[in-house]
């Protein structure tokens, strides 16, 4: 039997999370950075983020990635990314708010923009979380939301869909029809089904196209009910042919 911690993608996985304490070793928020003490927390705690290599608890290091009133946000985030990858991979973010707003903190940081070496850690570090959860049974965070993270990250989800289409086999196939299921209801009504920071209509599209043309396929193919197929299927129809289908859901929108 193979070891789940030993196969290419976890190995991956463990070299990118290295890549992110390598990089980003040594690294503060900005001597000036500052916070609201009645509303993120004390100047003791703030003094943390200026310390390089202090691990945070849990509540700290949550209030500090979902706080969006940073000064210099791209530092704290590098300050503090070595451990927050950590604790996402683990699903140990401590936050009842989905991963999009953890996505957030990495859009706000602005890392695509950062010197090269940085960016392409952040880079490899999304895109080895992303392949390991698709080819693990049972992931500690489920597909459908490490997508929504990662492309809320990037801002888009079109490179996280063709790593998606490059990765089959039953176990990816699986969540591809988890998160169909999760999804059908809201890009029904020609909605995104999370809270997008920005480009949520390009998003939509994006996901809507990508499920009709490349995923109706796949979910066929694994055995997905026929339900969730003809409401796949009516996302490629428009207008009133969708509400007209004959297999258009009966339920409120």
């Amino acid at each position: 039997m193979t070891n789940p911690d030993r196969t290419p993608a976890a190995l991956r996985l463990d070299a990118a999370l290295d890549g992110l304490a390598t990089t980003f070793r040594g690294m503060t928020a900005h001597p000036d950075e500052n916070n609201c003490e009645c509303h993120w927390g004390s100047a003791e705690e703030l003094a943390q983020l200026k310390v390089p290599g202090t691990v945070l608890d849990p509540d700290l290091l949550r209030r500090t990635w979902q706080a969006i009133d940073w000064s210099d946000h791209a530092s704290v985030l590098r300050r503090i990314l070595p451990q927050f990858a950590t604790a996402l991979v683990q699903d140990r973010a401590e936050s009842v708010f989905a991963l999009e707003a953890a996505g957030r903190a990495f859009a706000l940081g602005h890392w695509q923009q950062w010197p090269a070496q940085q960016a392409e850690a952040v880079r490899e570090f999304l895109e080895a979380w992303w392949v390991r959860t698709l080819v693990t049974p049972e992931p500690a965070v489920p597909a459908h939301e490490v997508l929504v993270l990662t492309a809320e990250a990037a801002g888009t989800v079109t490179p996280w869909l063709h790593i998606w289409e490059a990765t089959t086999g039953p176990v990816a196939d699986h969540h591809l029809a988890e998160a169909a299921a999760e999804w059908e209801y809201e890009l029904l009504r020609d909605e995104l089904p999370w809270h997008a920071w920005e480009n949520g209509e390009e998003m939509r599209a994006g996901l809507t196209d990508w499920l009709v043309r490349h995923a109706l396929g796949r979910l066929r193919a694994c055995g997905a009910s026929e339900e969730l197929l003809h409401r796949i299927r009516l996302l490629g129809v428009t207008g009133p042919a969708r509400w007209e289908d004959p297999h258009w859901p009966d339920r409120p929108y």
